[in-house]
């Protein structure tokens, strides 16, 4: 048996197709007519972009127009006059067409790749997908073709590139396992939105798994077991069936308040990238939105976005989720995002350096611009403003002030807005956590980012397969700053809500209804789930549970105990 990361749920069982990569080996040389070979680059792009456009209206028939939106980003890469200026550049000076392509990708790959925040690292990926799309082209190779495979396939590859993901036929690939790739991945959303078991990062997966094998891929807990006996057969159809029934089962949740056993309201939200992740999310029955990431408007743009621009995809998103709540994060960015308007200097550890609401805060006129688009976009829906990396006192003081600068700029100008829009602060630091009791007497609610909250409080990095053992949400430590931070906005009144991947996480669920967490944000797949496993607990049997778990002295222990209790 193998382990990876469990990308997409289900159970799969089917026969192994190991996909064989082309070979885009070639000997850079001096093209001895330089125009002719800006000729060949620019016939691969072309050919890219049509063959990527159908790609996306091939998907928007078999997994709707948002999942195929996520195409959109090659086009961009393939598009990008930075890159096509160094790609022209390098052949003028004598290189070829594929050495350019080459190195101009490979520097936005490792710019990718570099940044510390998941989700911009997984970009790299589109990047990679991009060069050899185009380099395939340049050398005459087919690449990897999964749109003819037999049924029951089990699809074994070294990268799923989200061009291969776009073109299965999902009727016929009953699971994927790939060497690389995270739960944020581009392949990993589109297998989720084909809802096909998919398994990732599984360590030399298309050398110990040979073609032909049968293999069971089990997506919801992450593993895969090739040449399974028949007892293993068994229990996993047995799992795959229990699986069905119980997707199944959630649609008698659709539609229905979230509420505990015992009648506790509680308010169940997502988490979104893009405007357009709104559709998907209110498709899921979202009851509003957790987080939106605003990063996505700055990372696509080649100088800052203007009010207007920024105040259309916020009011986009208002008037989709109608007067359901809102949470935008104001711009999170820094030294590991190489945006190159923004000018951000490179830093040994970003992690901890010049980032989020410090970088905003020293850049306050462009910062007003994002607050003032927030604000026209409140006029529009329930729009608050959340505040990412607080540490202190001071930077939700400084915030709020900008905002009203912002309020009393838009009275001058005769423009509508909520005049008593909530901003908050994104806990996700043990800084914040410490003085849970002070921010909440300042801010309008809290929302729990436990991905980074876990990774500061053990001072481990969740990339860092070395010490992964450590970032967990089970820790102790963990555990008590959560109960800390929600007593503490409790106490004041404010709303406490969580926007990290533990807010979906089955097994915590009754301790964070324990604790006393009004809001869980999270993903569009989890949100039935979600509702009914907080439907299973009541407020007596989740604190009965908790006080054991709290007295508890390991993770380990943590785990086992509420995986004992699971519903």
């Amino acid at each position: 048996m193998y382990e990876g990361v469990n990308a997409s749920d289900g159970i799969g069982i089917g026969v192994a197709r190991v996909a064989v990569e082309p070979d885009l080996s070639f000997t850079p040389h001096a093209p001895e007519d330089a125009k002719a070979e800006e000729e060949r680059y620019q016939a691969a792009v072309a050919k890219f972009i049509e063959q990527t456009n159908a790609q996306i209206e091939r998907m928007t028939k078999t997994v709707g127009e948002e999942a195929a939106a996520i195409m959109g980003a090659h086009i961009e890469f393939a598009e990008d006059e930075g890159i096509r200026d160094m790609v022209n550049g390098s052949i003028e000076s004598g290189m070829c067409a594929e050495q350019a392509v080459s190195e101009a990708y490979d520097m936005y790959y490792n710019m990718f790749s570099n940044m510390e925040d998941e989700l911009f690292r997984e970009r790299a990926a589109d990047v990679a997908d991009v060069k050899t799309g185009l380099l395939a082209d340049l050398l005459g190779q087919e690449l990897v073709d999964l749109s003819t495979l037999p049924e029951n396939s089990i699809v074994v590859v070294r990268e799923l590139t989200p061009s291969m993901t776009a073109d299965i036929d999902k009727d016929n690939v009953a699971g994927i396992v790939t060497e690389t790739g995270g739960r944020t991945s581009h392949s990993a959303i589109i297998a989720r939105a084909l809802e096909i078991p998919a398994v990732l990062s599984v360590a030399d997966a298309t050398s110990n798994i040979k073609n032909g094998d049968m293999v069971v891929v089990d997506g919801t807990n992450g593993k895969v077991i090739p040449t399974p006996s028949d007892h293993d057969l068994e229990h996993y159809r047995a799992k795959a069936k229990q699986y069905a029934e119980e997707k199944l089962a959630l649609e008698a949740y659709r539609g229905k308040e979230t509420v505990t056993a015992d009648g506790e309201k509680k308010l169940l939200v997502a988490n979104i990238g893009n405007p357009d992740d709104a559709n998907v999310a209110s498709e899921h029955d979202c009851e509003g939105v957790g987080l939106f990431r605003s990063e996505f408007l700055f990372m696509d743009a080649k100088e800052l976005p203007s009010e207007d621009e920024q105040f259309a995809a916020y009011q986009k998103v208002a008037l989709r989720m109608k007067d359901q709540p809102v949470i935008i994060r104001t711009l999170d960015v820094g030294g590991d995002k190489e945006i190159p308007y923004l000018h951000l200097t490179k830093e040994e550890n970003p992690f901890m350096g010049f980032r989020a609401v410090r970088y905003c805060l020293n850049n306050p006129d462009q910062y007003k611009v994002q607050l003032t688009a927030l604000l026209r976009a409140s006029a529009f829906g329930d729009i608050k403003i959340m505040v990412p990396l607080v540490t202190n006192i001071d930077e939700i003081r400084q915030v709020k002030a900008l905002v009203k600068e912002c309020m009393a700029e838009l009275d001058a100008r005769g423009v509508s807005y909520n005049k008593d829009i909530e901003v908050g602060t994104m806990i996700e630091t043990p800084a914040a956590s410490l003085i849970a009791d002070d921010l909440a007497a300042e801010c309008d609610f809290f929302s729990i980012g436990t991905n980074d909250l876990i990774g500061y409080t053990m001072c481990a990095d969740r990339g860092n397969d070395k010490v992964g053992y450590l970032y967990e949400v089970y820790q102790p430590a963990v555990l008590r700053s959560l109960k800390r931070i929600i007593e503490e906005g409790n106490k004041a009144g404010i709303m406490v809500g969580m926007c990290g991947e533990a807010a979906a996480d089955p097994l915590l669920i009754p301790v964070l209804l324990s604790f006393g967490l009004g809001e869980f944000s999270v993903s569009a797949p989890s949100i039935l789930r979600t509702r009914r496993i907080i439907s299973e607990w009541s407020k007596a049997d989740a604190d009965a549970l908790t006080e054991k778990v709290m007295q508890l002295k390991t993770a380990t222990e943590v785990k086992a105990m509420l995986q004992a209790a699971a519903r």
